[in-house]
């Protein structure tokens, strides 16, 4: 018998999450306060609760897919004294590794089991069950959550105790901030300079500037056709996203005493972007590079 599964968040990660889990045969019983979430699950086979204590009681696995940590913990309050007791608590969030530990932590002293289980992988990831799961836990609640985490992504990584994948994500996603600006920066350079996005990609995607921003995601339209750039930078991965994860890492930065410079400063880039382009992909940066520049040169 397929096993139950409480799934709270069902945006645009969590919705295509949860329903690879139904076309996997699981009995999920799912909840977001959205009602146009509530109505593609409902399309997608899962059995839409009203609240999400009736989407945890009576589960085997809980998978939460929020937007901080804060609501983690505050969720975490209302589901672990309803909860079955030994429930495998999953969360999938982008959080805080504190707020990872502590919500481990809470689960543990009421009975239950509990990794963290951040991804990678975007949206186009989550339909086609890509992602890639960074998880922090005890090694045999990992190889619980294996199986679950195996439909919904390409790859699993046990990083190692509560927290350390949230330490992966936000590591992770500090690079790939600094490298999309670095890279949007040498697009535009490129451009006053003559050379053409194409020759560009043509050149630095197998020169020693290669970079996963570049090949898989270009951020200027044309050399990579699936990239958000070829569909007016509709996410994808949202700035407004982007920027909660590398305020995460600059805060990391600065709490373990790392001198990361180019970690603040994308921070920084990306919360004045965030400002007015929030619902945009995070590769429009680029956009933000060539206006400043232009603005630039008009003094």
């Amino acid at each position: 018998m397929s096993k139950k599964i409480g799934f709270l968040g069902l945006g645009n990660m969590g919705g295509p999450m949860a329903a690879n889990l139904v076309k996997a045969g699981y009995d999920v019983v799912a909840f977001d306060p959205a009602p146009a979430a509530q109505e593609q699950a409902r399309t997608d086979g899962a059995t839409v609760v009203t609240t999400a204590v009736e989407a945890a009681a009576g589960r085997e696995i809980v998978i939460t897919m929020l937007p901080n940590g804060k609501l983690v913990l505050d969720v975490y309050a209302d589901l672990l004294p309803v909860a079955d007791p030994g429930t495998l608590f999953i969360d999938c969030s982008t959080i805080d590794v504190a707020d990872a530990k502590a919500a481990a932590e809470k689960a543990v002293a009421a009975g239950h089991r509990a990794v963290d289980a951040p991804v990678s992988g975007g949206v186009a990831g989550a339909a086609a069950g890509t992602l890639t799961f960074m998880v922090g836990g005890q090694e045999a609640d990992f190889a619980a959550a294996l199986p679950v985490l195996e439909v919904m992504g390409g790859k699993v990584v046990h990083c190692g105790g509560a927290g350390v994948g949230q330490a992966a994500k936000i590591c992770n996603n500090m690079l790939l901030g600094i490298s999309m600006v670095a890279l949007s920066e040498a697009l535009v350079l490129g451009e006053k300079l003559g050379l053409s996005h194409q020759s560009f990609f043509d050149v630095v995607s197998t020169a020693s500037g290669q970079s996963w921003a570049l090949t898989s995601y270009c951020p200027v339209p044309g050399p990579v056709p699936a990239s958000p750039a070829n569909n007016d930078y509709k996410p994808g991965f949202a700035t407004a996203l982007m920027t909660k994860d590398l305020g995460l890492a600059a805060n990391a930065l600065r709490d373990n005493g790392v001198d990361g410079q180019l970690g603040a400063l994308a921070a920084e880039i990306y919360t004045r972007f965030n400002q007015t382009d929030g619902h945009r992909d995070f590769s429009a940066i680029v956009t933000d590079v060539r206006n400043r520049s232009e603005q630039e040169g008009d003094k």
